[in-house]
């Protein structure tokens, strides 16, 4: 065990843990096991990666600059400067998460966050030194891991990046779940299937109609999320404390969003007013109403296919694909079970949407002291809608099956309401006796009209083509 100290106190750790007293405070007063996301922490190794880097390039300017003359201030040498870099490179791929021990929620604007990372990378630099962790008058959290950064500049930023990394592969996602979909309007075009409004039999459809929805729906998805980038790509690093950039040479703030776009590749800009975007966090409110909308859609399109695939279809020409037992007890059993996580998924998002509006709200002055819980929903929805889209195109729409009734004896063909179709033609008085002894004699329309002669067959067969029925509307000429 080894002892570190703050000016709270002494804590025991053990030795080869690359946690510090920082973070082992934190795990005591927030006693949550929410673990905190993946892709902020890999993200929070690149910001502080672009620190350092940042941090060299104004040590060389400076050093070039006044070589002539004594500096007011003392740098850290390139061989801390190197080892700070290879362990922040580290956490950017992944490495040492398993020290990483503060929970999501938490308090402290997320300080503990920032301290836990630094905690790693200097532990992991002092092993690149040869130096056991812990030794932090060779390398000290604050000192060299945290050189020219403030916990409110660091964590909002790096949760910049963690968004729009996870924005990428969810426009990737729903492009291919699109697609998908568009299949599914080719291959079904023209199908007749009934209509329902309301849960009650309606006029009649297509298939292609009703995939097309779909297709339109997610289009607009696509285009929305697309757009997010330019919602959220300006970031605070380089403010500080509240924006202001005090302690932070100039040089610095200038260069490290620059160094931090370079690493990414993503489209990050320093906002103009560093202190808007250290305490306004209304961009992932924005953005989170565009994901949200997308929910929205997720869950009417598995809702709908959800109730065609099920045993309440008579005709039941849905075929949701099989993908588990449904039952411990009754033989043979499917449940529609990726409909039902979509829907449980969105309903998760739609509480993240909430908890992110109220929190962002309750910014107080110059920061927001729960950007951790905003955060964490943020990326907590990011994922479920990428796992969400994923699902979908594997385990439902690569194997969705329609097999539809022949069609002069479809279903939808002794539905009154199909007698809409022949108002143009024979008026709504007639049409209503037309559907009445459909309704009383649970016959089709073909009969029904065999019996009152309102209409030829050849006509009739005419207007209740599939094509004709969904055709936007009737000309002159078709009444003819």
């Amino acid at each position: 065990m080894r002892t570190e100290n703050d000016f709270l106190g002494s804590l025991q750790l053990p030795d080869n843990a690359l946690y510090g007293i920082h973070s082992l405070r934190a795990v005591d007063n927030f006693p949550d096991q929410t673990r905190f996301s993946f892709a902020w922490y890999k993200a929070l190794g690149t910001v502080k990666l672009a620190c350092y880097r940042s941090y060299r390039k104004f040590k060389n300017a400076a050093l070039q600059k006044y070589k002539a003359e004594r500096l007011p201030l003392s740098f850290i040498s390139d061989e801390q400067l190197n080892a700070l870099e290879k362990s922040a490179t580290k956490l950017s791929g992944g490495n040492a998460f398993e020290h990483f021990i503060v929970p999501a929620i938490q308090g402290g604007a997320g300080t503990s966050i920032n301290m836990n990372i630094n905690e790693i990378i200097s532990n992991l630099a002092l092993a690149e030194m040869g130096k056991a962790p812990g030794q932090y008058d060779l390398i000290d959290p604050f000192e060299q891991a945290n050189v020219f950064q403030s916990t409110n500049d660091v964590i909002p930023t790096a949760l910049t990046v963690a968004a729009m990394q996870l924005l990428s592969q969810l426009e990737a996602s729903i492009n291919e779940l699109r697609q998908s979909v568009e299949q599914q309007e080719q291959k079904h075009r023209n199908v007749l299937r009934q209509g329902y409004t309301q849960m009650q039999a309606a006029v009649p459809t297509t298939y292609d109609r009703l995939f097309s929805t779909y297709n339109n729906a997610l289009s607009r998805d696509w285009w929305r999320v697309s757009k997010c980038h330019e919602r959220i790509k300006e970031v605070n690093l380089g403010g500080g404390a509240i924006g202001t950039g005090i302690s932070i040479p100039r040089y610095f703030i200038m260069q490290v969003v620059s160094e931090l776009q370079h690493l990414t590749g993503l489209p990050l800009t320093r906002s103009e007013n560093l202190a808007d975007a250290t305490l306004n966090l209304d961009r992932f409110v924005e953005v989170h109403a565009t994901l949200k909308a997308h929910a929205v859609n997720l869950e009417k399109m598995v809702n709908d296919l959800r109730i065609l695939g099920s045993d309440l279809m008579a005709n039941r020409e849905v075929q949701l694909p099989k993908c588990q037992v449904g039952s411990s007890i009754m033989p043979a059993k499917v449940n529609p079970v990726i409909p039902e996580f979509v829907i449980s998924a969105v309903h998760k998002i739609y509480a993240n949407d909430q908890q992110i509006s109220n929190l962002c709200g309750q910014g107080c002055l110059d920061l927001n002291a729960y950007i951790p819980s905003i955060g964490h929903a943020l990326l907590d929805t990011l994922n479920l809608l990428i796992a969400c889209n994923q699902t979908l195109l594997k385990n439902l729409f690569a194997d969705l099956q329609i097999n539809p009734n022949s069609e002069e004896f479809h279903p939808a063909y002794s539905q009154p309401a199909i007698s809409t179709a022949l108002i143009p033609y024979i008026g709504y008085h007639a049409a209503v006796r037309l559907a009445q002894l459909m309704q009383t004699e649970k016959i089709n329309i073909f009969a029904a009209n065999e019996r009152l002669q309102l209409i030829s067959n050849d006509k009739l067969k005419s207007i209740l083509r599939p094509e004709a029925l969904v055709q936007q509307g009737y000309s002159l000429n078709d009444l003819k």
